[in-house]
């Protein structure tokens, strides 16, 4: 490896300085030339405003492209200086700014580059099915960025609370990845946030009531972590909820009585399976969730009879309640699940005869019994 000598300041004479002045003016004329490129020669709409974004907007990306280790699909083959900006691989422009980076199953490696940070038109950035790693980089001055996906990749560290700072973000797909740490208690500050996707991580800590405040939330996806706590109460409170899922956690309690006191007409998805919830169903638990599809609540430890109410959710289609310890009689009411393909109760403590409204069920392809004490044929 050659030696790097020590930087020393010495004046010119006046042989080098004309060598010396072409090479402090040619990253200026470098600068000038990406500049006509991006903007276009001769163009009269690109201000000067613009094009200082612009220029800074290139910057950023090519500090990005330097922390890519290994492009083997040749993703970013188009980022240079001889194409226009906005005519890059994955790079989407208005009005000469850079407001979407889409390099999705790109097979890109390396660390993303904190210089994404100061692409601060950016509304979409999805980096999702690579191969990134290294932590997160501080993203708190994209406040109009709406979409962030970065799922599916091997970023480690924590969830830097920064990232609250985003304040429009409707869109936040973290999952997946190697991440640490609590969930950020400030979470709720995203306001517009629609779908929040943590899962396959290993966070810790308990679910942030502060949640709440995220009033328009469609999706809560933390499932695969190692949440610890009860399920705050707030989990029931969103008028606009559709999935809920906080499966594979240490979770504990119950289920909140928020979660069914009030009509879940949106609400389709509910997987709490694998924790360590308990206590009883509710005798009403089914007469709120109008449109629910799938219910899992396996591999937990609920207990007492099952309500007959389950059987109000025409809806369903996926009803698993395996190992618990549900006791008494599956209920007749059952016969009533029109749409119900899976029916898995098994390893429980059920006794007596199979109800015959169960041969009813048209659509039913998948039903396990197993484990339990019941008498007689399958109807």
């Amino acid at each position: 490896m050659q030696e790097r000598l020590p930087f020393r300041a010495i004046r010119p004479s006046k042989g080098d300085r004309g060598l010396s002045q072409a090479t402090r003016l040619a990253p200026i004329f470098m600068l000038l030339s990406l500049l006509l490129i991006s903007c276009g020669v001769g163009s009269i709409r690109c201000s000067s405003t613009t094009v200082h974004g612009n220029i800074t907007d290139m910057i950023s990306l090519l500090d990005f492209k330097q922390d890519i280790t290994n492009d083997s699909r040749q993703a970013l083959r188009s980022w240079h200086a001889s194409v226009p900006l906005c005519n890059w691989e994955g790079v989407h422009c208005n009005s000469g700014r850079v407001t979407k980076l889409h390099l999705s199953e790109q097979g890109l490696l390396g660390r993303i580059s904190p210089s994404l940070g100061n692409l601060t038109f950016l509304r979409t950035l999805d980096l999702s099915k690579n191969g990134f790693t290294g932590e997160l980089p501080p993203l708190n001055r994209l406040h109009i960025l709406e979409y962030l996906d970065l799922g599916q990749n091997s970023l480690q560290g924590t969830i830097p609370d920064t990232l609250t700072n985003c304040s429009k973000l409707r869109m936040l797909d973290l999952s997946a990845n190697l991440l640490m740490g609590e969930i950020p208690l400030a979470i709720g500050r995203l306001s517009n946030l629609r779908e929040v996707w943590l899962s396959s991580n290993n966070l810790t800590g308990t679910i942030p009531p502060s949640l709440k405040n995220s009033s328009q939330l469609e999706d809560i996806v933390l499932t695969d972590n190692k949440l610890t706590g009860t399920i705050p109460d707030e989990m029931g409170i969103f008028p606009s909820l559709v999935y809920l899922g906080l499966a594979g956690n240490m979770l504990s309690g119950g289920i909140p009585e928020t979660l069914y006191k009030y009509n879940q007409s949106s609400l389709q998805y509910l997987y709490l399976y694998s924790n360590m919830l308990g206590k009883t169903l509710p005798l009403n638990f089914g007469d709120t969730f109008p449109d629910l599809k799938h219910l899992c609540l396996d591999n937990n430890n609920f207990e007492g009879h099952l309500p007959a109410s389950l059987g109000n959710i025409s809806r369903l289609r996926l009803l698993n309640f395996s190992s618990n310890n549900f006791i008494g009689q599956v209920p007749g009411s059952f016969g009533n699940l029109a749409r119900l393909q899976y029916l898995i109760l098994q390893r429980n403590n059920f006794w007596g005869f199979i109800p015959i409204e169960l041969g009813d069920l048209k659509q039913l392809t998948h039903l396990d019994l197993s484990d339990n004490n019941l008498q007689g044929g399958v109807p």
